[in-house]
């Protein structure tokens, strides 16, 4: 039963608004995320057409305070210093998950601080696995294509500063959008 005055709340949202879903990635500067798509398009992923490479720092965060969230994301933003990513050589989370990536050999450590601070705050976000950050090569393809990818980026070696994260929101049919792209290390101005 209902008390006087009380708002009724809908299932998947909080008193503090409907649930929002957000991620927030590094992107792979171009012409380097050109490059790496048509690798990736090469091992049949078809993904490789929709998602520019990238490192995820927060995969399905969601909050039902998504201006608090927002300002969370822009106070870490900007209290982290740029800092720069060595990408060399390949791994893969087979047979957990099939997926082949080129691994972080320099700013693994910066993407994890980066993702832990993402996290102390208003964003909650699925935890399947332990933070493993990478640019991903190919997933849910076939074995061959695995192999492949393993094989022939094996001796890859990629350098490139990271000065921006990207904030994406998902809408309701699931589909993720750029919401803003925040510098790294730069007092952030709350819009008026």
């Amino acid at each position: 039963m209902r008390r006087t005055g009380e708002v009724p709340v809908a299932p998947g949202e909080s008193s503090g608004g409907p649930e929002e879903r957000l991620g927030i990635v590094i992107p792979v500067p171009e012409p380097l995320s050109g490059e790496l798509g048509r690798a990736r398009a090469s091992y049949n992923d078809p993904l490789a057409a929709v998602v520019p490479a990238h490192i995820t720092l927060v995969t399905g965060g969601s909050t039902h305070d998504l201006e608090g969230a927002t300002a969370h994301v822009r106070a870490v933003a900007a209290a982290t210093d740029p800092f720069t990513v060595r990408l060399h050589g390949t791994g893969t989370f087979r047979p957990v998950s099939p997926v082949v990536y080129l691994a972080l050999a320099e700013g693994a450590d910066a993407c994890a601080r980066l993702h832990r601070r993402l996290l102390d705050g208003p964003l909650e976000a699925e935890r399947t696995f332990d933070y493993h950050p990478h640019v991903t090569l190919a997933q849910e393809v076939a074995e061959a294509c695995l192999d492949r990818a393993m094989a022939e980026m094996a001796g890859f070696t990629a350098e490139f500063r990271v000065a921006t994260i990207g904030l994406f929101q998902a809408d309701a049919a699931g589909l993720w959008a750029l919401r803003e792209e925040l510098p790294l290390g730069r007092p952030v101005e709350a819009p008026h």
